[in-house]
Formats: structure tokens, sequence, C-alpha cells
């Protein structure tokens, strides 16, 4: 069955133990219920298009573990054997209806077709057809979660049945993460920004995919895999405004259509190599530091990794984070020792070999003149084909840039600074593109966890665009609430709103 072996066949370890787990819920559902009693709710997002993919996996194992060795799924004539509901509506985006009919004709998908409301739809449904628990890509942070295990039976006032939840616990990431290693169609609106896909009355892209090109009129965005921070999955869930009313769509994280690069937040990886840091030997300083550096500028920094000194590792981590960043920051293992495999990695990730670069091998003999050994030459092996060098006056050796991935040479903060300010000189070259810098603001108050947090994901939904975080500097000390985001004025909202919310006692602290 492709999708078991694509997953068996994926490093993924994370992902791996979320199949798994999803398997289980629904192979213990079709234990204890008929295939004649258990329904799937299909709304053609990416969810129930996982969810879809993992129930043809689970009915196939299913099968085979109650003898029948091919479980039937390997027929390309196989009739998908599971009752799927589709609730049809006149404000569905018309993608998604393509999509839908494409696929249920693609694996023999029998669709209930039902153009009532849902809970209308349902009730003759259910009323019609003996189903006693239905299969749901509800996953955790969705409004309808609140409150709902793998198994939970449905609320009061609506038609006794089972909600099963295999992917309750998933995560935005782990969505894409399966749809990409099993290589399966998913909504083409996915790839034109959209993200979390409601009615074509209140779902527009998600602004922080945004690309922004002056030369070109129409706005153009990263497909939704490219979303860093999976918390604004539904960021773009707004109400659309006309033309007149705004230049960009009304989730636009705040923003005003201004200036350059005001509408759109650029997102950093940054990878450390070094066995030290791991060991627990030394402590890493370049990341913290990095971190701040980018967030000054108004990047966001969307994953920090630190991994062995080893090529593999290193591919690994490149592979995965330079589909996923607009940059990606890489440290440490780059030398002459054995142990520096960091060049090695980007090349491995890229599908390149290493080869001689004349101009670099030129910059290392004169900066360390007659101590170059033979390793000189292995030092100025660089990934063939891909490798640009970005020279500039405050560098005695130019930094590797190969695509999306800068190879910084720094060992402490002092060479990082170098390196950084060299870089900001060379934004020129669209390296560096500055943005709109982050607007914080901040509580301080004496209230526990527990009680501000309601408050705050309250909060998270109102403004899906602002970054909310709390944290405390003793650990008996207040509690630190921060709000950020890239307008004033929307940030300045939702303190007002957030301070509305909590019980007295809390004081404002000054940015």
């Amino acid at each position: 069955m492709e999708i078991d072996k694509a997953i068996r066949d994926s490093d993924d370890r994370r992902l791996k133990t979320k199949y798994h787990n999803a398997i289980y819920v629904i192979q213990r559902a079709l234990a204890l219920y008929s295939i004649e009693e258990v329904a799937f709710s299909f709304n053609g997002g990416k969810d129930s298009t996982v969810l879809l993919h993992l129930l043809r996996a689970g009915y196939f194992l299913h099968q085979v573990e109650r003898g029948h060795s091919n479980g039937g799924l390997s027929d390309g004539e196989f009739t998908f054997p599971i009752r799927t509901i589709y609730f049809e509506t006149p404000s569905v985006f018309p993608e998604i209806n393509s999509f839908t009919y494409e696929t249920a004709a693609s694996y023999g998908v029998k669709l209930d077709i039902i153009r009532e409301d849902f809970k209308s739809g349902l009730e003759a449904l259910l009323k019609a057809k003996s189903t006693k628990a239905i299969f749901l890509g509800v996953r955790i942070g969705d409004p309808t979660a609140v409150g709902q295990e793998q198994f939970s039976p449905s609320s009061p006032g609506w038609p006794p049945f089972m909600r099963v939840n295999p992917i309750l616990d998933w995560s935005y990431r782990d969505v894409w993460a399966f749809l990409l290693t099993c290589k399966v169609p998913y909504c083409s609106l996915y790839d034109q920004g959209y993200t979390s896909i409601g009615s074509i009355h209140d779902t527009v892209p998600n602004a922080l995919l945004s690309i922004k090109d002056p030369g070109v009129e129409k706005q153009k965005f990263r497909p939704a895999y490219m979303l860093s921070d999976g918390r604004s999955e539904r960021a773009g869930r707004a109400r659309k405004l006309s033309a007149a009313a705004a230049c960009v769509p009304a989730a636009s994280n705040g923003l005003k259509c201004a200036e350059p690069h005001q509408g759109s937040i650029y997102t950093a990886s940054i990878v450390a190599v070094g066995d030290e840091i791991l060991f627990g030997i030394v402590e890493d300083q370049l990341g913290p530091s990095l971190c701040k550096k980018l967030h000054s500028i108004g990047w966001l920094v969307s994953q920090m990794a630190t991994v062995r000194c080893e090529v593999d590792s290193v591919a690994e981590e490149v592979e995965r984070r330079k589909s996923m960043s607009d940059l990606v920051f890489i440290y440490g293992g780059v030398g002459p020792l054995h142990t520096d495999v960091t060049v090695g990695g980007v090349a491995k990730a890229f599908g390149v070999r290493l080869a001689p670069d004349e101009e670099y091998e030129e910059y290392l003999s004169h900066l360390f003149g007659d101590k170059c050994t033979g390793n000189r030459n292995e030092m100025a092996q660089l990934p063939e084909g891909i490798t640009e060098l970005l020279e500039h006056e405050k560098l005695p050796v130019p930094l590797i840039k190969c695509h999306n991935v800068i190879v910084l040479t720094a060992t402490n903060v002092d060479e990082l600074d170098r390196q950084w300010d060299a870089l900001i000189d060379l934004r020129s070259t669209n390296l560096l593109a500055p943005t709109g810098p982050f607007v914080s603001k901040h509580l301080e108050t004496s209230l526990s966890d527990l009680e501000v947090a309601q408050p705050l994901s309250k909060i998270a939904i109102e403004f899906p665009d602002i970054y909310t975080g709390c944290y405390r500097k003793t650990r008996a000390g207040p509690l630190i609430i921060t709000l950020e985001g890239k307008d004033q004025e929307t940030v300045e909202a939702a303190m007002e709103a957030l301070s509305k919310k909590l019980p007295s006692g809390v004081k404002q602290m000054s940015v």
C-alpha cells in the first residue's frame, strides 16, 4: 500500500509516530464498528485529505490483520468502502468542489452529497442510514476541537454518534509533512497561499506568505506548506475587503499598504553544527545573538536547531529547512578538521558535489599564507554550481551562500557582529530585505499561567496575526505577557482587549 510504504521509507520519526497513532485509532474504530456503521466527513481541505489517505491505509492494514493479504486496496479499481459525506454549499470555493470530485473519482470514493446545513444534513443522513461513528479531520486548535478526544460522543442537541478524531493531536507541520512525504494531491488553493480554507466569504490567502515583487501588479503568495509558524494557520480567515477598501487582504498581519516589504514577514532558520554544544561542553551564544539581530530588522526566526558534526545530520536539517524559510543561517563545523562537515552537508542537501573553487582558495592563501598545508585545498572545496561568494571589505574571507543558505564562519559574538554588519551592507542585493520592525507591548501580572490561559487563547483567535507569549525572569517573579506584531494600532488594540479580559491586579510595562 503506497501510503504505508511512503511513511515506512521516511526518515521523519515524528511523522512516523503520528501516523502509527492515527492508524491505531482507525483500526480500533473498525474493530468496534462494522464498515456499514462508520462514515467519513470529507470537505476537500488539507486535514480531511490527510484523513482520507490514513483511512485508506488503515483499512488496508485492518484487512491484512484479518487475513486478507492484499487488503483489497492494491487493485486500482477498488471502491473506497467507507461511506463518505460531502456537504456542498453555494459559498464553497470552486477549486474545493473540483478537487473533491476529482479525488473521489481517483480513489473510488462514493460521495453522499448533502446540500443542507451540517446539522440538518447529518440528521437526515443518520435517519436514512444506520451510522454509529463518523471519522472527522479535527485537530487541536480548531474551534470545534475544544473538549474533544480521539473518541468523543456527539454534543447534546445533535444526533447521537461517536466522533472519531484520528489526527486530533496533529500539528500544521504534521499535516504538510504527511502530504508532501506521501506525494498525494491536495487542493490547488494551498499552492496560492491559502492555509485554512472556509467559504469564499471569509477566506483569503495568508499574508504571512505574501511575496513582494514591485514589478508585478498582482500580489503573489508562497504555498501553504512554507508557513513557518503553524499558529498563524488561520490568519487568512477574515472577511474580504473590496478593492477600494484596501490594497491587501483583510488578514494582512495588521499591516498598512504603504512602504515596500511592509505587507510580509520574512522567515529565517538557524542551524548550529557542533558536538560540543550537544554534549553540554560549551554554550551556544551565536544562535541567540543571531535571533536578536534578525528580529531587529523585522524578520521572524521560525526554527533553531543544533546537529551533530556529521554530513548526513547537516544535510537532513538543511534539506528540511531550505524549503521552509526565506534564508537558512548555518554556523559551526567550518574549517580544516575532519569534524568540519558543514559545507559538505550543505552540498549533499542540494544534491551537488564539492569542487575546488580557485577564487576562495586564493582568499585562504592570503589569509593563512605558509600555514596552509594540503588541507587548504579541502577547505576551498565548495558546493559546485550553486555557490556565491559574499565579499565585503570587513571580511577577510567571503561568506558562502548556496541559494538561500548562508554559511557563517563566526566562532564568537564579535566575529558574528562583523559578518552581520557585512550582510546588512549587502542588503542592496535583497539578501536581507528590510521589513517593518516588530512592535511589542508587555503586561506584568501576579496572575498564574492558568488564570491567563483562557484570555490569551481568545486574543489569539481575535487577533490571529499577533504573536503572544509569556515568560518569567525568575521562578517566583511576575508573569510577563508579550504581544507582538507589525502594526502599532493592531498591537495596541490587542493589548486593550487583553486588559479587559484579565482580572484585576495587572499593570502595563513600558516596552
